[in-house]
C-alpha cells in the first residue's frame, strides 16, 4: 500500500476515512497485483498499467469510479455513467449502506480484461 494514499485517506473526515479504507481493502482483495498511487490528487488503482478504479472525496460524498465499464448498466441511485460510458461512478454519502460485495464483483468484472 502506498504511503501517500494512506496520508490522503487519513486527511479525510472520519466517515470518509472509514469508507475509503474499506474501498481500498476491497480493491486490493479484488484485483491481484493491483498498483496503487496518488495521481491528480486522488488514489488511483491500476492493473497491468491500465486504470481500474479511482477513489475521490468531496465535501459531502465519496465517488468510486470504475474504468473499462462500458458493459455495466447504469442504475438510478446506485451507479451512473460518466463521459462516454466507459467509466461508471458510485457516489457514497455519510450513513449510506454500501454494498461492498456488489462493488467488488463489478470491479472484478471491469478489471478482468486489463
Amino acid at each position: 500500500m502506498n504511503d501517500t494514499v494512506t496520508a490522503y485517506i487519513q486527511d479525510r473526515v472520519e466517515w470518509q476515512q472509514a469508507v475509503c479504507g474499506k474501498l481500498r481493502e476491497m480493491v486490493f482483495d479484488s484485483i491481484p497485483d493491483v498498483e496503487e498511487r496518488l495521481q491528480y490528487g486522488k488514489p488511483h488503482y491500476l492493473k497491468n498499467g491500465s486504470y481500474a478504479a479511482v477513489i475521490s472525496t468531496a465535501k459531502d460524498k465519496i465517488s468510486f469510479m470504475l474504468f473499462n465499464a462500458s458493459d455495466i448498466k447504469t442504475e438510478k441511485g446506485f451507479i451512473r455513467s460518466m463521459g462516454n460510458g466507459e467509466r461508471k461512478v458510485i457516489d457514497i454519502t455519510e450513513g449510506q449502506d454500501i454494498e461492498y460485495d456488489r462493488l467488488a464483483e463489478l470491479l472484478k468484472q471491469t478489471s478482468s480484461s486489463l
